[in-house]
């Protein structure tokens, strides 16, 4: 249906760029890009705010990015009370920046700026499916 499959919690059950959680089902971290004026958007946007144009288009995000920025998270909103502490992360890939979660294992003083990443999909004990970041190697 939409996303309700994705994270742990998901507030927004219907939208436009729906098919991002149907690729991560199959392993694929995906943006959009749009055809107008080839900005890329992550999270996927269904129309372009920068030129107003609705031609999207789906495009991977792989290989290794560059982490940009992290914290560590110790106070969580509401229905992420288990998670804490976690990392949030801001990975540049080149045409897009991305942010998640640093993957739990990795700790806080293993990280530094412009060191190289990578983005996996990961299954939640819940079965719900998401996406994370772990350093590259």
């Amino acid at each position: 249906m939409g996303f309700e499959r994705f994270g742990r919690k998901s507030f927004t059950s219907q939208t436009k760029v729906a098919a991002f959680v149907d690729y991560l089902d199959k392993g694929e971290l995906r943006a959009t890009k749009c055809n107008n004026c080839d900005q890329v958007f992550f999270p996927p946007r269904a129309d372009c705010p920068n030129c107003l144009g609705d031609g999207m288009e789906w495009v991977e995000v792989e290989g290794t990015g560059s982490l940009v920025s992290f914290t560590q998270v110790n106070y969580a909103p509401a229905g992420f009370e288990g998670d804490v502490p976690y990392i949030l992360s801001l990975v540049d890939f080149g045409k897009v920046r991305v942010f998640g979660r640093m993957r739990s294992d990795v700790p806080q003083e293993a990280l530094k700026v412009g060191m190289p990443v990578k983005a996996v999909i990961c299954r939640l004990s819940d079965g719900q499916v998401a996406y994370e970041f772990l350093p590259a190697r």
